[in-house]
């Protein structure tokens, strides 16, 4: 099963950052030009996924734009009330230098659609979280929300949203089923997320921003609560086993549980026809 799903998370054991950005920006550009259209939409949240993908958005909105065309990309600060990191996501917009940079606050929102479910549970006598799962389920709330303003914004300006998934966040499923797991297109994926790091320092990204610990920062309960803490596997165990390399069997085993937990996340909707 561990070949398999290497297999399936495409991961080389090892990259050429140069070429990486080469047939990444390729790929974007053939997916804008498909579709027909001229913009790109990515939230940037002031983490090295968002920074690296969006520099690359960027440079493929420049290269075809060389031919004279109207092509752009809309980077999105999308904070919940006020973000803890701000300064490294402003980092990340300075150094992309996106073609229109907006923001939306998405407190609003997602404080609405939580309440409005919660008090609907509550008239009727059946709500029964406790205030650890009513917030993690907010901070899902807050994902959602988060990526429907991206598809508003995409819908509005006739574009694509892309997606920062890569293979060290897709084989753990560590990401809000149809909140930033949902995209048009996910250049990111089939690397690992040291990777990611040797790809960001290629471009040039922020130090800060490459060096800082990753987290999704959706609980209020637990703010910056790091990636690795909450999955209880570092990104060395993870990337070591997309790549090939590891020695470490009893990672290996638990990466394989959280794999076959998180599935339903990677499979299209399940039907009633499915298995014929």
């Amino acid at each position: 099963m561990k070949q398999a799903i290497i297999n399936e998370m495409r991961v080389l054991p090892s990259i050429s950052p140069e070429l990486e950005v080469k047939r990444r920006v390729d790929f974007i550009k053939e997916q804008l030009i498909s579709a027909n259209l001229k913009t790109l939409v990515l939230g940037i949240s002031g983490g090295i996924d968002s920074c690296t993908l969006g520099k690359l958005a960027q440079i493929a909105i420049n290269e075809l734009n060389e031919k004279g065309s109207d092509y752009q990309f809309i980077a999105i600060r999308l904070p919940y009330d006020k973000q803890a990191d701000e300064a490294d996501a402003q980092a990340s917009i300075e150094f992309i230098q996106p073609s229109l940079s907006i923001t939306a606050n998405v407190k609003n929102g997602a404080d609405a659609i939580h309440d409005e479910a919660v008090n609907a549970l509550k008239e009727v006598g059946a709500y029964v979280a406790e205030a650890s799962a009513d917030d993690f389920v907010k901070g899902n709330t807050k994902a959602r929300t988060r990526m429907a303003v991206q598809y508003d914004v995409a819908g509005l300006m006739k574009g694509l949203v892309l997606g920062t998934d890569h293979s060290a966040e897709n084989i753990t499923g560590f990401y809000t089923k149809f909140g930033d797991g949902a995209c048009d297109l996910a250049p990111l994926f089939g690397l690992s997320k040291r990777q990611v790091r040797q790809v960001a320092a290629f471009l040039g990204a922020p130090n800060n921003v490459m060096s800082k610990a990753p987290t999704a920062d959706l609980e209020s309960l637990n703010p910056q609560l790091a990636d690795e803490d909450s999955l209880g596997l570092s990104y060395d165990q993870i990337d070591d086993f997309l790549e090939g390399k590891s020695t470490d069997a009893l990672a290996d085993q638990q990466l394989i549980d959280i794999y076959t937990r998180t599935q339903h996340k990677r499979v299209p909707i399940p039907t009633i026809y499915d298995n014929e």
